[in-house]
């Protein structure tokens, strides 16, 4: 089966991601997908999450393996970054475990391991 490339599993440790000179989460919860040989991507839980950061945008995208992802913008005081997250709402089988978690691009948001 061609998604025995994908691998999630619990990102061990605590995560934070900013953007624009603000925290918008942490979390001891989060999701790490590893993707064939892609670098690994990290996934918060919503409810870790400063969503007042976060509006949905038009974007969609779909993804083979993962299902279609809605995108998200991030609006702080100083700067709105365009599609710097995404989420799955109905993912294929092989990414349940990533439903409704959010992940960011990392050249517009920084993610890091505390």
């Amino acid at each position: 089966m061609v998604e025995q490339h994908i691998k999630i599993r619990r990102a061990p440790g605590t995560w934070v991601v900013r953007a624009g000179g603000a925290v918008l989460g942490e979390t001891s919860g989060a999701l790490e997908l590893s993707e064939g040989d892609f670098p690994p991507v990290i996934y918060f839980p919503p409810e870790d999450l400063a969503m007042a950061f976060l509006e949905l945008s038009e974007t969609i995208s779909v993804d083979p393996f993962k299902g279609s992802a809605k995108h998200f913008a991030i609006h702080t005081k100083s700067v709105v970054i365009a599609d710097a997250a995404w989420s799955y709402d109905e993912p294929k089988e092989a990414t349940e475990a990533l439903r409704g978690y959010i992940a960011f691009y990392p050249t517009k948001a920084a993610v890091e391991q505390l």
